[in-house]
């Protein structure tokens, strides 16, 4: 059986972290596994939101870097859901900071912005113009 290919990120957090409950609170993900460190702390754990499958990995010298330990992040998550404005909104209430409101865009796309409590970028988004895809014709 051929396996599909997808992307599975693994968002890196700082070390010492026991709860990463926001990402069931705020994209309704089930947490899959996890291993902790001696001390309680998260040392990895998968996750998925429907079918796609994410990682969370302690900061360590083969994983990266938090977004906290350089003020900044290199990769920004796109989560294609069915409500934009209700995942935002739950986003929001288990502690995300929303950095750009949802808008419906030229190129067919809605989409809001937020920042989780670790430091992550996410774009929440929905396709609502697949015509505009299609043809490609953005509006130049």
């Amino acid at each position: 059986m051929k396996t599909k290919t997808t992307f599975a990120p693994e968002l890196v957090i700082p070390n010492g972290v026991t709860d990463i409950s926001f990402y069931v609170k705020a994209f309704n993900a089930v947490e899959l596994w996890r291993l902790n460190n001696d001390d309680g702390s998260v040392h990895v754990a998968g996750f998925t939101i429907d079918d796609a499958l994410f990682h969370i990995h302690e900061q360590t010298a083969n994983t990266g870097f938090s977004p906290a330990t350089h003020n900044g992040t290199t990769v920004n998550v796109g989560l294609m859901v069915g409500d934009v404005h209700a995942v935002v909104a739950q986003a929001e209430a288990a502690g995300a900071r929303i950095t750009s409101p949802v808008t419906d865009y030229e190129y067919g796309y809605r989409q809001g912005s937020i920042v989780d409590p670790f430091g992550h970028h996410w774009t929440i988004e929905k396709i609502i113009n697949n015509d505009i895809l299609m043809t490609g014709n953005y509006g130049e």
